[in-house]
């Protein structure tokens, strides 16, 4: 490792440390603690999603509640876990109620994102969901217009590739609760039952109903009685997934 990398990890640190006395907007008045990020400090992939909830805002880690659970799941299947990417959120206090981010604490926030992600220097930054992928795009085009199109472009003063992706959390709001998600051997898939996080079925990838939000390779739905319910990501299509694990 370089010794410009073992410095950012400790400027990385001591900023985590600054940050968390931050009162730049309204929410901390109502925060437990904030929740500026977790991961590995030098990794190559940083995804970045809405804002703390309940229950990471009681234990100050990013996404320990259903959709951290899934996002293990579907980080599972490339071979990858917690420990080998970087978690962050364009707000690090949560929002009363979980409502949605305001315009004015994005903008009080987001110099605390660029600096991570110039001090971790990631290749590659997931957009979880729309605030996301629109303060690091710089674009006013919502997630379902991006989703999936990959993006050079420059953030914290570093270049990277941005990748859209469809917040975890969408899978969590389906009527019956299940979810594709693709394995290893990219030919079958698992029918997970998200409000027991079990496994119920293994089925053939040509079974499962294609996106009604288009056709990518990287999004596929779910369908119970032939209403299409769109889900959620499956990480091992993406390019970058196959470059990272090569």
């Amino acid at each position: 490792m370089s010794a410009v990398r073992v410095e950012h990890v400790d400027e990385l640190v001591a900023y985590a440390e600054a940050t968390a006395a931050c009162t730049r907007c309204r929410l901390a008045q109502g925060r437990t603690q904030v929740v500026f990020g977790a991961g590995n400090p030098r990794a190559d992939l940083l995804f970045v999603g809405e804002a703390p909830g309940f229950h990471e805002d009681k234990q100050g880690l990013p996404f320990v509640g259903q959709a951290g659970k899934l996002l293990e799941k579907l980080l599972a299947g490339i071979g990858m876990t917690r420990q080998d990417v970087y978690i962050a959120n364009v707000l690090k206090c949560r929002p009363p109620g979980n409502r949605d981010p305001q315009p004015d604490e994005i903008e009080a926030c987001e110099s605390h994102l660029f600096r991570q992600i110039e001090l971790i220097e990631p290749t590659v930054v997931a957009t979880l969901g729309n605030f996301a992928t629109k303060l690091l795009s710089g674009r006013p085009l919502g997630i379902t217009r991006v989703h999936g199109q990959e993006q050079a472009t420059t953030i914290g003063g570093r270049n990277v590739l941005l990748y859209p992706l469809y917040h975890p959390a969408a899978a969590l709001y389906t009527r019956d609760g299940r979810l594709f998600v693709a394995n290893g051997n990219r030919n079958t898939v698992s029918v997970i039952d998200t409000r027991k996080s079990q496994v119920i079925e293994q089925i053939d990838v040509a079974l499962v109903p294609k996106s009604p939000l288009g056709s990518t390779p990287n999004a596929l739905a779910l369908s119970k009685d032939g209403t299409k319910l769109f889900v959620a990501v499956i990480l091992w299509s993406s390019p970058w997934a196959r470059r990272i694990n090569e």
